[in-house]
């Protein structure tokens, strides 16, 4: 890849050479560094290039997260509300309305914080050491310290610190999946490769960040800092935007829509009322104050975050930390879901899945590193014979990785393909621990990238010796004269049969093995591969997949039950990619698109192309990125997950990025919203379940509230136009909508998922809270609500003749009114005149009676007689509200029922 590079300085620009493509010694040449650079050097260097360090993000404190809390409109509505009602003298109005706010924005801010402690507890900074070869000697320094032209060793377990172009390899494996995706580890040596070769076949270079599986090597730095591919991959972070969530969005558009009508119904009223009502100016303008604090929904923002808080909180309980609140519900709306495989939807550990010996073909079962599981013959009956045998004690001997199991915990050391291959042999009952004292090893080869084969010498202490091989199927076949049959004895080789079993399990997406074995003469102590390179008997073939996590696959039926599509994006080569799509039950899986192929198309065709495939392999970043603004603009509402560096930028552009907290980089986490600490597909699809029910939740609050605060408007409407006393006081307003509506309101917000929640498809991105059903019934409600505030009104003042008395009784009239509605809008779709129904769940309960209690004190209390002007009510009045609400919830439950009937019947 060719970049243009401007040095610190800025005194010239310079053209990078592609290093995959020079040889280190070239590559040595361009950085003028033939031999290891002094301590002169490498201070010129430094000061030229800068440190090995990626720019450090601003740390965002706490007054920038209280900033993002404020960031909404209806709290600047309600901000505005609280300044002119204070203006105006009502002082008590104006401080409810900011204690709204006040509480609105200490929740979010508070969680927000919770999150973010979550994160560090799980978090693993790099600061990685280096071990260098200078002029004066080999060093250990700070890796922030390496200067192109360094020459940097490498050793198992280290993770590299730059870029390097490798000069010497001695069976070194390099994990990439950070960069690439890729599984396994890719073995490396000091070739180049074409220009064109994608980074995870670029094996002749080590990249920064990555992790030394095995082996050794030696390499000359070549990019350092912002330069590295990881320093790339930062660059293009830093130039992903963030998409605002659907339900933002939707908050926002509603609260400046309710404005605009609140603004332009009380000019109007003001204007009606001046003309037909008779009242005085400064009691008609109170009026009109007293109708916009009855339109605005002032609980609303403290029920959204209540209800997004407790859907963060069960999130929590499921492994999963939110880092945004409103992505909670976004989830609820994800369309389609792209995936990272590795670690994700598999297990991120080797699996012997398929064994091959003298024509037999046998399924491995179990899942990973677990012991449970058998070698099973073709009928689906464990396999039994002195072949298998023999293969399960080549693939035991032949091996230096350990499996331990610990109180359920699996720790592997090694290699994890001969750790896979030490569980296969367990599996077909081989004494592994045993056998190293039985047959305890002479001599060895280790794997080489050269000779792609590892060979052992091992005997049983009665004079017999064997020589053991595994290694690539190609390489092995070569060194093999004969194989050996199920029964135990040997006959010629049928090379062209055993090539055919080699392609179709390469085409299942397995990585294939061969193991062979060689009888010694008694008494041999060495190996030679010279020796070798014939007169070996093949034993059989095995398969080794990352096999799928069997909840992944229940939690992709899951989606595509409710309407999701779920796509794979990895690095991994296609074919991989393609077989394990296929285990996991994705849709289409019959074309593969690989980062070439998507380079040749443009934004137009990648959209007509992306709703089609499932499985796209060998990507890089930009590639992730495309992919999922493709979707975007195909109006889905995308979830990326991922794990590496490579993921960040989409997972920073997806609507809702979750990353993997265990194996997952820094920058994933950085970028995404979510984090997941158990690294498990299926908890994404709990999430969209959490997701749809805390949606369904805001639904219901808002069908609950905005009628109360509908029955309120028109009430005071209709008594201004007719020139009537208003029923219901300013501040008797704000008491119902900041008190008993909100403390009501809250129960809905934990009510539990629906049954079909995830029977549904996921709603649009532009859909609104308020359609359909839900604003039928707001209306109709807030016509019940003005009915019964006039029925009392009236009841009261011809009984009573008291006005103070008469609002009193249109409050409790109302709260009451409230209490039987909520019984029914829990249920939007079913009766609510059942004994779940009645009975709620047990906060609904409580809910009530603590209105009751406050509006007890509300009646009779004389602080709250003297601030709000209320009057105590006889029993009868009591009585009068309690079958005011009984009534509304009567006619709810008929209009539910004729409801349910009409649609079932049809438009005809």
């Amino acid at each position: 890849m060719s970049e243009s590079v401007v040095l610190k300085n800025g005194e010239c620009e310079q053209r990078e050479p592609e290093w995959h493509v020079l040889q280190s010694a070239e590559a040595r040449q361009e950085l003028k560094a033939k031999e290891p650079l002094s301590e002169d050097e490498v201070r010129q260097r430094l000061a030229r290039h800068g440190p090995n360090a990626l720019p450090e993000a601003r740390a965002k404190g706490p007054w920038a997260r209280l900033g993002r809390q404020l960031k909404n409109f209806l709290i600047y509505v309600l901000a505005g509300a609280a300044v002119i009602t204070a203006s105006l003298g009502h002082w008590v109005d104006a401080g409810v309305i900011l204690a709204v706010v006040v509480i609105q924005t200490l929740v979010g801010f508070v969680q927000e914080g919770k999150a973010e402690q979550a994160l560090s507890a799980i978090r693993h900074m790099l600061a990685p050491k280096a071990r260098v070869m200078r002029s004066d000697g080999q060093h250990q320094i700070d890796a922030a310290n390496l200067v192109p032209g360094d020459t940097v060793l490498l050793e198992p377990g280290d993770r590299v610190p730059a870029d390097l172009r490798l000069e010497k390899s001695h069976n070194l494996k390099i994990d990439e999946a950070i960069l690439t995706g890729e599984s396994e580890a890719v073995d490396k040596s000091t070739g180049s490769v074409a220009p064109d070769a994608p980074l995870g076949d670029q094996s002749g270079m080590a990249f920064s960040g990555t992790m030394v599986a095995t082996g050794t090597g030696r390499g000359v730095v070549v990019r350092t800092g912002a330069r590295t591919e990881i320093g790339r991959i930062s660059g293009l972070l830093a130039q992903t935007t963030t998409l605002k969530t659907p339900l933002l969005e939707q908050m926002d558009r509603f609260a400046r829509i309710l404005s605009i009508i609140v603004i332009a119904a009380g000019i109007a009223i003001f204007v009606g009322g001046a003309a037909f009502s008779g009242l005085p100016f400064r009691e008609l303008f109170m009026a009109v104050v007293g109708l916009t604090v009855a339109a605005i929904p002032e609980g609303l923002p403290a029920i959204l975050t209540i209800t997004l808080a407790i859907g963060v909180r069960q999130m929590a309980r499921r492994q999963a930390v939110v880092r945004r609140m409103p992505v909670i519900e976004t989830l609820g709306a994800v369309s389609v879901i792209c995936s990272d495989k590795t670690g994700t939807l598999t297990r991120n550990e080797m699996m012997v899945t398929r064994a091959v010996l003298s024509g037999v073909q046998l399924e491995v079962t179990g899942e990973g590193y677990d012991l449970d599981g058998a070698v099973n013959a073709e009928n689906g009956h464990p396999s039994d014979s002195t072949l298998l045998d023999e293969l399960a004690r080549a693939a035991a001997l032949c091996n230096d990785a350990h499996v331990h199991h610990d109180s359920g915990r699996i720790r592997i050391a090694g290699d994890p393909m001969e750790a896979a291959l030490s569980v296969f042999a367990r599996k077909a009952g081989f004494d592994v621990d045993g056998s190293a004292a039985d047959w305890p090893r002479k001599d060895e080869i280790p794997f080489d990238t050269e000779n792609r084969f590892m060979a052992t010498l091992n005997h049983d202490h009665h004079g017999h010796s064997v020589i053991y091989l595994k290694g690539a199927p190609e390489r092995i076949l070569d060194m093999c004269n004969s194989e050996v049959a199920e029964s135990g004895e040997t006959s010629e080789l049928r090379r062209d049969f055993w090539e055919r079993v080699i392609t179709e399990m390469a085409s299942d997406g397995l990585r294939v093995l061969a193991l062979a074995r060689k009888p010694a003469e008694r008494g041999s102590g060495e190996l030679a591969i010279e020796d070798l390179e014939q007169g070996a008997e093949l034993l059989g073939l095995v398969g080794l997949l990352d096999p799928p996590r069997q909840e992944a696959i229940r939690a992709i039926a899951e989606c595509h039950e409710a309407g999701i599509r779920v796509k794979m994006i990895t690095g991994d080569h296609g074919i991989t990619a393609g077989a394990i799509a296929r285990k996991l039950g994705l849709k289409n899986t019959g074309r593969v698109l690989t980062g070439k192929e998507l380079d040749q198309l443009d934004d137009d065709q990648l959209r007509d192309l992306v709703g089609e495939v499932d499985v796209f392999a060998r990507t890089s970043p930009e590639h992730k990125l495309r992919l999922v603004t493709a979707l975007q603009a195909l109006h889905g509402v995308v979830a990326m997950t991922g794990d590496g560096v490579n993921d960040a930028p989409a997972l920073k552009r997806a609507d809702v990025g979750i990353a993997m907290g265990v194996k997952g980089s820094e920058a994933a986490r950085e970028a995404s919203s979510v984090v997941l600490l158990d690294d498990n597909f299926a908890s994404i699809a709990a999430a969209v379940r959490e997701g749809r029910t805390v949606y369904t939740n805001l639904k219901k609050g808002i069908a609950f509230m905005l009628p109360i605060n509908g029955g309120e408007s028109i009430s005071l409407v209709t008594a201004l136009l007719l020139g009537l006393t208003l029923p219901i006081s300013a501040l008797q307003i704000l008491w119902v909508n900041m008190v008993s509506s909100v403390v009501l309101a809250m129960t809905l917000a934990f009510e539990p998922a629906e049954p079909d929640v995830m029977k549904h498809p996921p709603r649009g991105r532009n859909e609104s809270l308020l359609r359909g059903f839900v604003v039928w019934r707001v209306v109709f409600v807030s016509l019940l609500f003005l009915g019964g505030i006039f029925a009392a009104w009236y009841w009261a003042m011809h009984h009573h003749g008291d006005e103070s008395t008469a609002r009193t009784l249109a409050v409790n009239t109302l709260v009451a009114m409230e209490m039987f509605y909520l019984f029914a809008v829990r249920y939007l779709d079913s009766a609510s005149i059942t004994l779940r129904g009645v009975l709620g769940t047990p906060i609904v309960l409580l809910a009530v009676a603590a209105v009751i209690a406050l509006q007890l004190l509300f009646t009779y209390t004389p602080w709250f007689n003297d601030t709000f002007g209320t009057q105590a009510l006889s029993v009868e009045m009591l009585g009068f509200a309690a079958v005011s609400g009984v009534v509304v919830l009567v006619i709810l439950e008929i209009e539910t029922v004729v409801r349910r009937r009409w649609l079932r019947a049809g438009p005809g």
